[in-house]
């Protein structure tokens, strides 16, 4: 890896901006896979062009069967349509600079789509099935037509558990899918004998059958995803039509039905992908915990490539708490720290332990030790040193004593990256991704136009950090939850809220609706008058406009705004809301 020598790196000059396009095909239409992601874009002066929005959406079961009380069964998903994403991609190819694409959504029509349950695995590896395989070779075909533009694929590991509420799976599904699916198999090294060995214990006898999932459907979805992995690693990165390959293992353990299959990942990546480390090799391809980051990951990455031609910032981490070494997310396999510096090499970055360094990662994971990262934060952005914020402390959303801490200090509003999203891995890919995109604009760009642009988009984007991370996902999450469960029309629904439209009721789910809206008005206007922001004030900190060596100028929050109707429950689950707060700096 090069290291950061700015001497090297073109600085734009005044002139016509000159706007990068990139192509991105997202895991799916969940606004943290897309919404979030073209708003990074923006913020670093990109312009993602993504697929129709009828073709990528995506949604839970639609209809149920009842008997009184009682739901006997639900249906009716929605995927995304594979065919027109590959003609989308073929349509737009000539006039991107780049390409980030998610081989789910390419292949199986979503992130729900690729863990469906199946009846057949399909045929005998490579030519398991011609569908598919059609599907992902568009990847080699736009290669091989515009072989100096950059192809990054994220693809995922199958989850350990099966999906909620898609084609009739219920929540006792889930939780027992993850179970057992969690218990340790008999270790095996080859492709085949992975296959075969899905229901092997270490002691080489079979498991029961479990109550709720079909596990012979389960271990079917499992051999044809496993067939696409090896697939793409095999036919498209291998052969050089990936430029990098990013693989996320979505909702791991330790231990259990996924842990062969990372192992043949990280042999593979050694042994056929230009000689890579423990498993990751940082120009050609990294597998880490993580599913809901990528997206963020990879246009970061393609940020560095466009803009730094290919120079590497260094970074740091400083923690406060726990080191990230002692630390292993309940969702994950691996070790914050590691998940870390993964993040790193995957965003394009350095990771270096000594010496000196161009951004800081700030990582809290002790709720008592806030006071000392806030005052690492006050130093940095003195001494002219670009920092991003991750909150470990809470395990899926942000710590109310570490965030309210945050938004007490002015210096927050200047955060490169922040997140505090759901698991480890989430939050480092989103912080993370957010940061070094901005970044590598910051340094290089100059026109005011473009710099207005790119400050207000990602003025927008961390005031909804910490809008969505701490004001819904931690506080106002849990009284739109209580209300839903205490308002199930089913007797055997214990969590309505995994699907409000199917069983609440239409009024409870309007009701459910309003309200939301409403505490996100409130919320929202609390957060605008907090430190962090001072929206309106003279007194504000402001946000990082540009970066020229030492020197630094900067933009003060102006207003914020949230369009009543926009908060809404995309999915119909609480889980996760679109949310488009618009700030503007001056």
């Amino acid at each position: 890896m090069k290291v950061m020598d700015w001497t090297n790196v073109p600085i734009m000059k005044y002139g016509v901006v000159n706007m990068k396009r990139v192509l991105y095909v997202p895991l799916d239409d969940r606004p943290v896979n897309l919404d979030d992601v073209i708003l990074q874009g923006k913020s670093a002066g990109i312009e993602v062009i993504t697929p129709s929005i009828n073709d990528i959406k995506n949604r839970l079961d639609a209809h149920k069967t009842i008997s009184g009380s009682t739901v006997l069964d639900t249906m009716s998903p929605r995927f995304g349509k594979t065919l027109n994403i590959r003609q989308f991609i073929l349509n737009n190819a000539s006039s991107v600079d780049g390409f980030i694409i998610s081989t789910d959504m390419l292949a199986y029509g979503g992130l729900i789509g690729s863990r469906r349950l199946r009846t057949s695995d399909g045929g005998i590896y490579p030519n398991y099935d011609a569908a598919t395989t059609n599907l992902l070779d568009v990847i080699c075909e736009i290669k091989q037509c515009y072989p100096s533009k950059p192809v990054y694929v994220m693809d995922t590991i199958m989850r350990l558990a099966t999906s909620a509420y898609v084609e009739g799976q219920n929540y006792d599904a889930y939780t027992e899918s993850r179970s057992f699916t969690q218990q340790p198999r008999q270790i095996y090294v080859e492709f085949n004998d992975i296959i075969n060995g899905y229901d092997t214990k270490p002691d080489n006898t079979p498991f029961g059958d479990p109550v709720h999932f079909n596990k012979e459907q389960y271990y079917y979805a499992r051999h044809h995803k496993f067939k696409s992995n090896y697939y793409i690693l095999d036919q498209l990165a291998r052969l050089g039509y990936i430029d990098f390959l990013a693989i996320g293992v979505d909702d791991s353990s330790t231990q259990g039905v996924q842990a062969n299959e990372i192992r043949f990942i990280e042999a593979y990546i050694n042994e056929y992908l230009g000689g890579g480390t423990e498993g990751q090799n940082p120009e050609r391809a990294i597998i880490l915990p993580d599913a809901d980051g990528l997206g963020h990951s990879l246009l970061a990455r393609m940020a560095n490539h466009l803009y730094c031609d290919g120079v590497n910032p260094r970074y740091m981490v400083q923690y406060y708490g726990p080191h990230g070494s002692t630390i292993i997310n309940t969702y994950e396999y691996m070790t914050v720290h590691d998940n870390i510096q993964r993040h790193v090499e995957m965003i394009g970055g350095q990771w270096v332990t000594s010496g000196s360094y161009d951004l800081e990662i700030v990582a809290i994971t002790d709720v008592n030790q806030v006071s000392s990262a806030l005052s690492r934060i006050e130093s940095n952005r003195n001494e002219r040193i670009p920092t991003i914020v991750i909150d470990f402390v809470a395990k899926g959303a942000s710590n109310a004593t570490v965030t309210e801490a945050l938004l007490d200090s002015p210096f927050t509003g200047g955060l490169l990256g922040y997140s505090g999203w759901n698991t480890a891995g989430n939050k480092i890919g989103i912080a993370l991704g957010m940061g070094q995109a901005r970044y590598a604009y910051l340094v290089t760009e100059s026109h005011p136009a473009a710099l207005h642009k790119a400050v207000n988009a990602h003025g927008s984007l961390l005031f909804k950090r910490f809008l969505k991370d701490y004001y819904y996902k931690t506080v106002a999450i849990a009284e739109i939850r209580t209300y839903s469960r205490a308002n199930t029309l089913y007797t055997n629904v214990l969590y309505p809220d995994q699907n409000m439209g199917l069983f609440n009721s239409t009024s409870d789910y309007n009701h459910m609706i309003i309200l939301l809206r409403d505490r996100m008005q409130t919320y929202m206007n609390t957060l605008a008058g907090k430190n962090a922001f001072l929206i309106g004030s003279s007194t504000s900190r402001g946000n990082v406009r540009q970066i020229s060596g030492s020197t630094w100028s900067f933009s003060q929050y102006s207003s914020a705004s949230l369009a009543y109707a926009n908060p809404d429950y995309i999915w119909e689950r609480v889980f996760e809301i679109t949310l488009r707060p618009k700030v503007i700096l001056e």
